[in-house]
């Protein structure tokens, strides 16, 4: 099975969608492009959730030295 080399995640927040991110690819924060698609909208009367941030985190490619 190929690894991963990028995902794309809802979560309740745009942090929340990232950490969900590097969970599935397995990587720390430091070796990924994160792009957010859409921020997280609230409800009516303040209520969360009624649209969920969506990001796209991508592997960093590692030059060769």
């Amino acid at each position: 099975m190929t690894p991963k080399l990028s995902v794309e995640i809802e979560g309740k927040t745009v942090a929340e969608a990232v950490k969900r991110a590097l969970r599935e690819l397995r990587v720390p924060r430091d070796r990924v492009k994160i792009e957010v698609l859409s921020e997280e909208e609230k409800g009516l009367f303040g209520m969360p959730g009624a649209k969920p941030a969506k990001v796209r985190v991508s592997l960093i490619k590692k030059e060769n030295t």
